[in-house]
């Protein structure tokens, strides 16, 4: 392992191994920087930006390391000497001096160099430079102060000189013209640039294709040329018109043009060829766009406040955006491979804008089109074989919506509050939701594919023409003007229906519920907040119902639903909410006695129910009435037959808010084997609660103030609230005693249990976890 250890360190102390030596921003002396390069003779890569004293470091970098090839300094003075001695670094081929002075007050500094390909003088403060490499490719003078560079490199591909502000135009002319080979030039920020430069740069170097022309506001490119150009930078060119447009289309190369924040430009008309992207962006004038670009793959145009004119040809276009153009109001596309179009808060479009989106519109491919708050649309109407998604979120405006879209999957119609008229035929919709259109009085769907539709609140709705054969739900609440015969064509027509919600459908009368025996899935119906009085339609024809939901039907008799538990109707049944009716108590009693398959049952607010007493024999007619007693009570001898007798199975029981229940009495022989949740909450009237139930797991006592009594036997209790009731700290402990799984109890608002008490609590049970007081949680 020792000798392992020696041959790594041997073989990483190898001058071979250290070919870069990296000491930017370091601490370094120049006996340390000596000896290093004594002992790395061979490195090639020196980097000493933001080290001391750069000029001796760099002058003993320079006469040690004969193989040098990349050297990169800066912050700090370099001398005349470290120029005159780089021509001894034959085999250098990249020089980087960022941030430094150079030279020692000599009005010129001469860079000779024979080898050197890529050469940056940048962010340097410096009279004048003198550039002689013959193989020089690379320049960068950016953010350099010299008032002139003399550059005699025949082979130069790239000159930045960007925010050179102290070179002359004459200065820039002298060294662009000077690089015949010159591809791509770099004057941004150069404000003294004129088009007589321009056109002398063009004259000379015949083969620039990129030209970075930005903050330059004396340049308009009149009479300039630039045939070979292939990408145009021109921010912020305070004198780029409308006529320099003549000039850039003789650029017939041209890939890219930018021309964001050119404040005095109206219109652009260009037919470019090979432009591929365009940027228009800040541009306040703008107001007028004609682009043919068969190549034209992105176009950003942004913030042109007076743009209302959009004419663009191309052959690869995918995707368009145009947010916020306000003003906007003619919009021509001829853009065969154009998919995806956003034109959010382009508030002046007209309904024109639909034939430019339909077919035979030039958008053939169009699959995503958004006109988000596009409030100057009023009737839409899309005819496309290619549209697969549609969003017309906040267009206010629209009152008619025609959709002819065979393959349209999602339609968003958030916002669109005024719509009284629309027709889906056809479209691929899997789920529409039309509940946000509250003025809609006329609709037609044709949607083969189509699972859930939402109509809720559609209350002037009254004709609607459906043809969804997958429709598994459907949500009509609140459309009050839908009849008989709509909903007849409906169920006929969508005959897998399994949920259907018709609350508050006060039209729909008995020959709209008989038309239900076409829904053989139907296993949820709400007829909740309707005026029905015969429910015998729905107990004929929906034999497989589960869940039934009749709240606040203050018309059902006291003999309505006597079919459910006289008869044996719906025997599937499992839900039944009976909430804020008015069905009397024996009703509800023989309801409950009878129909034991029952899992969940809702009765809150019900002003007829008296007492839920499961003890007395009243309550259990479908047990003999010799098991029971005069009392109530199951005598010693024959509690064996009760054994005999069917199990409920409900699990869940709601009385929420019933102002005249006094007591509730549970006992085992209920045989409520499968309650787990009880609610009781808001019965303002309740004194006396006795409850046995083995499975019960939740109990709702909250706000009921009259509370005096509780018996609890409930094993499986793990969650009991109290709130506001005015029970005592004696009776909750005897209560909680024989709950030996209670985590949870709320007593938070009794009057008559102090925050004090919690301890006595805990002990009662030791099992609770959580104490909710008025004061603390524990």
């Amino acid at each position: 392992m020792t000798y392992c250890i020696w041959q790594w360190r041997a073989a990483s102390a190898h001058e071979d191994f250290w070919r870069c030596l990296n000491f930017e921003n370091r601490k370094i002396s120049v006996e340390q920087f000596e000896d290093v390069c004594q002992r790395y003779p061979n490195a090639t890569e020196v980097n000493i930006y933001g080290a001391p004293a750069i000029h001796l470091l760099v002058m003993k970098a320079v006469s040690l390391l004969r193989n040098l090839e990349a050297l990169t300094l800066g912050r700090g003075q370099l001398g005349d000497a470290f120029f005159h001695a780089l021509a001894d670094c034959s085999m250098l081929k990249s020089l980087n001096v960022n941030d430094a002075t150079l030279g020692n007050g000599v009005q010129e500094i001469p860079i000779n160099h024979d080898q050197l390909r890529r050469l940056e003088i940048t962010k340097c403060r410096v009279m004048r430079v003198s550039i002689r490499c013959p193989q020089l490719e690379h320049l960068s003078l950016k953010r350099s102060n010299m008032a002139q560079a003399v550059l005699n490199c025949p082979l130069l591909h790239l000159l930045d000189i960007a925010s050179c502000h102290k070179l002359s135009d004459a200065a820039i002319r002298l060294a662009a013209t000077s690089c015949p080979q010159l591809e791509s030039l770099d004057m941004s920020n150069c404000s003294c640039v004129s088009d007589e430069s321009l056109r002398e740069i063009a004259l000379s170097c015949a083969n620039l294709r990129i030209l970075n022309s930005s903050y330059c506001p004396n340049i308009s490119l009149e009479s300039v040329r630039l045939p070979m150009l292939t990408v145009l930078q021109l921010h912020s060119c305070e004198g780029i018109t409308s006529a320099s447009m003549a000039a850039i289309s003789h650029s017939y190369m041209l890939e890219v043009l930018e021309l964001d924040n050119c404040n005095l430009l109206t219109s652009v008309s260009l037919e470019l060829p090979r432009l591929q992207n365009i940027r228009l962006v800040h541009c306040r004038k703008f107001a007028d766009l004609n682009l043919r670009a068969m190549m034209l793959s992105s176009i950003m145009v942004s913030n042109c406040a007076a743009l209302h004119r959009i004419n663009i040809t191309s052959n690869s276009l995918q995707k368009l955006s145009l947010q916020k153009q306000e003003n906007l109001t003619s919009l021509a596309l001829q853009c065969q491979c154009l998919q995806e179009v956003d034109l959010t808060d382009c508030e002046s479009l007209t309904n024109s804008v639909c034939e430019v989106f339909s077919d035979g519109g030039g958008c053939p491919m169009l699959k995503s089109l958004v006109l988000d708050n596009c409030e100057g649309l009023t009737v839409v109407r899309f005819c496309s074989t290619s549209l697969v998604s549609l969003s017309l979120v906040g267009c206010r405006a629209i009152t008619a919506l025609e959709l002819k879209c065979p393959i349209l999957e999602k339609v968003c119609l958030d916002g669109c509050d005024h719509i009284e008229s629309a027709s889906f035929v056809p479209v691929a919709l899997q789920s529409l939701n039309l509940g946000i259109c509250p003025k809609l009085s006329t609709l037609g769907i044709e949607a083969l594919h189509m699972v859930v539709l939402e109509l809720k609140g559609c209350g002037v709705l009254s004709d609607a023409y459906i043809n969804c054969p997958l429709l598994t739900s459907l949500d009509a609440s609140f459309c009050s003007q839908l009849k008989d015969d709509c909903l007849s064509a409906t169920t006929t027509s969508c005959p897998l229906i399994e949920s259907l919600i018709l609350m508050s459908c006060q039209s729909i009368g008995p020959d709209g519920l008989y038309s239900l025996r076409s829904l053989q899935n139907l296993t949820m119906l709400d007829l909740s907040y309707t005026f029905l009085t015969n429910l015998e339609p729905v107990f004929e024809s929906c034999l497989q119902l589960k869940v039934l939901k009749l709240q606040a039907c203050k018309y059902l008799t006291n003999t309505s639903l006597e079919s459910l538990y006289k008869k044996g109707s719906l025997p599937a049944l499992q839900e039944l909410d009976l909430s804020y009716g008015t069905l009397c108590q024996s009703a509800i009693e023989e309801l409950l006695a009878y129909c034991t398959h029952l899992t969940h049952v809702s009765l809150n607010g019900c002003g007829n129910m008296h007492d839920l007493n499961w003890g007395a024999s009243g309550c259990q007619p479908f047990e003999s009435p010799s098991v029971y007693n005069s009392c109530g009570i199951f005598p010693h001898e024959n509690i064996h037959e009760s054994i005999d007798q069917p199990n409920r199975l409900l699990q869940n029981l709601n009385c929420v808010g019933c102002p005249n229940i006094r007591k509730v009495f549970i006992p085992p022989q209920a045989r409520c084997f499968h309650l787990s949740s009880l609610n009781l909450s808001l019965s303002a009237n309740l004194k006396e609660v006795d409850v046995a139930c083995f499975n019960l797991c939740f109990l709702n006592l909250s706000n009921c103030c009259s509370l005096e009594t509780l018996k609890l036997d409930c094993p499986k209790l793990t969650s009991l609230f109290l709130q506001s009731c005015n029970i005592d700290e004696e009776g909750v402990e005897s209560a909680i005693t024989q709950c030996g799984m209670l985590e949870t109890l709320d007593v938070r608002f009794c009057p008559k249990i102090c925050s004090t008490s919690m301890g006595s609590l805990r002990a009662a049970c030791p099992s609770l976890k959580r104490i909710f007081s008025s004061l603390t949680t524990s």
